[in-house]
């Protein structure tokens, strides 16, 4: 079991990773709900604010394959030196997020705080977010950062042919914290997981990725599930999670750009994320995509809310 820590709140306001608008919103709406809620967490847990490059969004598009990738390099840099130093400051980083696209940058704080360590990535979320530019159909980098994490092309599916200028952006965001790759596969577990293309189903396929499914979470129960996932990623130092406001179902998950069916509810998910971080190893957690221009009720902000309430309390008694 984890000794308590002290929580840091890093916020990062970016959306230029996303194709819908209005993901920079989701940390406002959070403390909207806390507000609605008469809670005096935003007080108590202050936050470090990460400066945003969402400026951009009203420039030209430079690449096709990687849009805004400049930008997304920016927030790699920025959100990697926040972590890497809470994390060497003995604090436990919980990170509110825009887009995904910026969870590379996470991963490569964590690994940047502990360059010596096996690190295990649990990615929550209804996508594999394994295209690179190389074989995105949309360009949208909130597709891309695992494969940025894995320092993986897919080359034997590539289906885009990018300028040079990409392909150096590109390097460079895969390499971000000088580290690449940050992980490897086997070091990887999906939960969730039900949405990809041909190209990410290769990679999944060749490298026998875990998926948890939401049909064996409903079946098995979290606590069995939670303790198999630890099981399979026994051998790495450190694990980082991250969880996708899409891995919910849609009938809970109004508030984001990329709702899919049969995904979890509101308590499946807050006990997942309460059994993981109970264990020790877990160093790092993520909440991205909540966008409340989906949602006119803001029922996404207030499910997220309830859930890092909880979270922030567990990490800081255990």
């Amino acid at each position: 079991m984890r000794k308590g820590k002290q929580i840091r709140l890093i916020e990062v306001k970016s959306e230029v990773g996303a194709g819908t608008r209005g993901a920079s919103l989701g940390i406002d709406a959070i403390k909207i709900a806390a507000l609605d809620f008469r809670s005096d967490f935003f007080r108590n847990h202050r936050s470090l604010n990460i400066p945003d490059d969402n400026s951009a969004l009203f420039g030209m598009i430079e690449s096709r394959y990687a849009k805004r990738i400049r930008s997304v390099l920016k927030m790699y840099e920025r959100v990697g030196a926040a972590v890497r130093d809470t994390l060497k400051d003995g604090k436990f980083p919980i990170i509110l997020s825009g887009d995904h696209s910026t969870s590379g940058g996470s991963i490569a704080g964590v690994k940047m705080a502990y360059p010596d360590s096996r690190l295990g990535v649990i990615w929550i979320d209804a996508h594999a977010d394994l295209h690179s530019p190389y074989t995105t159909p949309s360009g949208n980098m909130h597709g891309m950062p695992l494969a940025a994490t894995l320092a993986e092309d897919n080359i034997e599916n590539k289906v885009n042919t990018l300028d040079y200028e990409t392909i150096e952006l590109w390097e460079r965001l895969k390499n971000a914290g000088d580290i690449s790759p940050k992980i490897e596969y086997r070091d990887l577990l999906f939960m969730t997981m039900r949405d990809f293309e041909e190209q990410e189903g290769y990679l999944i396929k060749q490298h026998k990725v875990k998926n948890i499914t939401t049909a064996e979470i409903k079946k098995t129960g979290v606590t069995k599930v939670c303790r198999e996932a630890m099981k399979y990623l026994a051998q790495c130092d450190k694990i980082y999670i991250t969880f996708d406001v899409d891995s919910l179902d849609p009938s809970v998950s109004r508030g984001t750009g990329t709702p899919v069916k049969g995904g979890l509810n509101e308590r499946e998910a807050a006990d997942i994320i309460l059994e993981f971080v109970q264990n020790e190893k877990v160093c790092c957690l993520e909440f991205a995509e909540i966008n409340p221009t989906l949602d006119s009720e803001n029922v996404m902000a207030e499910t997220v809310f309830e859930i890092l309430q909880k979270v922030a309390r567990q990490v800081e008694i255990i």
